[in-house]
């Protein structure tokens, strides 16, 4: 049997009949009942006072223990930084919660989990109140397999607030019966929109390019079709992923040169397959004062990055590979100064490729006006390989060449449209760039189709019964009788015709837009330069357009958002959150998601990056 302190819930030994002085001993001990006693000889009690900060003021105020509000934090503090549920249970976890207050009542994982549920289904339902306000949502989602082989989708939504703030939610986590069709893909996430009440506010969807996803795409598009909810025509609802794109691309050209930097990568993984060689040849290294603080890396042949990160390393320290050649005869891979040439060529270009992907895969996902010139970029790099005599040069290109030309041989509107509404390129890009990424004979009609879809999508944002100001002066004007006299022109009015530019009434705001010139930033401020914040300054001026590039500025291009539910920065899901239930797997994601993004909390990675690790 237990005795248990009605101050402290502390429990004691006890036996019915038996010695009560131990828990005489532990009542004159127990702290909190010290803090509630009211002696004779000891006056009031004293107590404990707490700050209240309420809209930035801080208020003095009587400290009053809360469970319920201990119950909730400890449910954001697991999620937000996805602890365990066990570790609520660990005994030094509890002794850290009562030395902040002796009043903390231990919970059992089991209650922790229950709560994280009730949480779940609470911020679900504001959110769900959040999202009813928003017009036009876009979408990423993306497919991943957790170590016990459960399929999962992750669907992530893209949007605009009222303060012109891009944001994104995780809206499904969900498991994806095996086989992944197109079909199945398409339900899940018709379900998923139907579930958020958003099926009515979709503008685009954004996939990797596996044929699935294709199927997937066409049918939702069907449906919105036959429902009337199809936005912009559908001119713009399928967005490729240029991440994946560029990733296919590089890959294909980089299995096309394996051979030439073969030697350099068995040296490196001689050296790295030995503790000892690898400590001669970092001996080398501080002997010749190089720096210390890049070491040696063996590329994964599936990810380029790595590659990249090889050769990287491996030209810096490429006269230590032919000191080490001297210490140790067993060493065979020494490269050739051609090799390291030839490496050089190739490290020269994936850097290119590497600092466009930061754009493309950054955290804080940029706005689609930004993409187009990285794209141009990789074009002009590719052009000017393309003139190289170097088999292994030529070889690379060709088969990049065909990649780009299979995904982006045909404009990609998005990327366009949002460069053009970019105040700094508006037109002068897409007339500068489409030249060198298109064939002669074909550029102008992808210039044409830009120019085409711009009016067409800037006329869904025109109301019908919204008219330019200019025109509805000048009707006015016109039925009035007694004014019908003046409008007669005389040599004055045929002189200004003649001699200036004439600015016609009902010049559509496209009109405008494209007609002054090109904002021109100052150097300093020309990288940092956000589109959005130029477009809601000039909302009053552009009523209609400004609202067209919000949503098409906040259209991702690329599914990071969404895979990085599964993995970030090397992070994955570990082995303890997929041995968990699929619906408490979905609502920690999910929560997890809103909680960071409501705080602006950012989950650090568990594990760096597996290339740029020592080994």
């Amino acid at each position: 049997m237990k005795a248990r302190c009605n101050h402290c819930k502390h429990n004691l030994a006890y036996k019915k009949g038996g010695a009560t002085t131990h828990l005489k001993r532990h009542l004159k001990l127990c702290t909190p009942r010290k803090a509630t006693l009211v002696g004779k000889d000891k006056g009031p009690k004293q107590s404990l006072l707490s700050f209240d900060v309420t809209e930035g003021d801080e208020m003095l105020s009587i400290f009053k223990y809360d469970k319920g509000k201990v119950r909730e934090e400890l449910v954001k503090m697991f999620v937000v930084h996805e602890y365990p549920f066990r570790m609520v249970e660990h005994e030094f976890f509890t002794k850290f919660c009562r030395s902040l207050n002796p009043k903390y009542e231990p919970i059992k994982r089991q209650t922790l989990k229950l709560d994280c549920m009730k949480m779940y289904i609470s911020e679900k339902e504001s959110l769900k109140l959040a999202l009813a306000g928003i017009n036009k949502i876009s979408l990423t989602s993306d497919l991943w397999t957790s170590n016990q082989s459960i399929g999962y989708m992750c669907l992530t939504g893209h949007f605009m607030d009222s303060e012109w703030k891009l944001q994104k939610r995780i809206l499904n986590f969900c498991p994806l019966e095996p086989p992944h069709t197109g079909l199945a893909i398409a339900d899940s996430i018709s379900e998923c929109l139907i579930d958020w009440g958003i099926e009515d506010k979709i503008s685009t969807i954004t996939l990797d390019n596996a044929s699935s996803n294709d199927l997937a795409v066409r049918v939702l598009k069907e449906n919105f079709e036959a429902k009337e909810k199809l936005h912009f025509g559908g001119k713009i609802f399928h967005v490729r992923c240029c991440a994946h794109i560029l990733n296919l691309m590089v890959q294909d050209g980089l299995t096309e040169i394996r051979d030439v930097i073969e030697n350099i990568r068995e040296s490196v993984k001689y050296l790295k397959l030995s503790p000892s060689r690898l400590y001669k040849f970092n001996e080398i290294v501080k002997s010749l004062k190089l720096s210390t603080s890049k070491r040696l890396i063996l590329d994964v042949p599936t990810r380029w990055n790595s590659t990249y990160a090889m050769l990287e390393c491996a030209l810096e320290n490429k006269s230590v590979f032919s000191r080490y050649k001297e210490r140790d005869y067993n060493y065979k891979w020494l490269p050739s100064d051609e090799d390291w040439k030839r490496a050089a060529e190739v490290s020269k270009f994936l850097e290119v490729i590497n600092d466009v992907t930061k754009v493309f895969s950054g955290r804080k996902y940029p706005t689609s006006n930004l993409f187009l010139r990285q794209i141009w970029k990789v074009r002009k790099m590719l052009n000017d390989m393309s003139t190289d005599n170097r088999d292994f040069v030529k070889r690379m290109t060709l088969k990049m060449k065909e990649k780009f030309d299979k995904y982006w041989g045909e404009c990609n509107l998005v990327m366009a449209t949002g460069a053009v509404l970019d105040p700094r390129y508006k037109m002068k890009l897409i007339l500068y760039s489409f030249p060198k990424i298109y064939p002669a004979d074909d550029f102008q009609r992808h210039i044409d189709d830009v120019r085409e879809s711009l009016e067409f999508l800037y006329k869904e944002y025109l109301s019908v019964d919204s008219q330019i100001n200019s025109s509805m002066s000048s009707a006015t004007y016109d039925s009035n009788p007694s004014q019908a006299k003046k409008q007669k022109t005389d040599d004055f009015d045929e002189w200004v015709i003649t001699n200036s530019d004439i600015i016609l009434g009902n010049k559509s705001e496209i009109d405008m837009y494209l007609d002054e010139g090109v904002y021109k930033p100052g150097n300093e401020e020309y990288e940092d330069f956000d589109a959005l914040n130029w477009w809601k300054a000039n909302s009053l001026k552009f009523r209609h357009l400004s609202k067209m590039a919000r949503d098409i500025l906040s259209i991702p291009i690329t599914t990071v958002a969404s895979e990085f539910a599964f993995s970030a920065g090397g992070r994955v899901l570990d082995q303890y959150r997929s041995s968990l239930k699929p619906e408490t797997v979905q609502a920690l994601i999910c929560m997890g998601d809103w909680l960071r993004q409501d705080f602006g909390v950012e989950l650090a990675s568990n594990v760096e990056n597996e290339c740029m690790q020592e080994g």
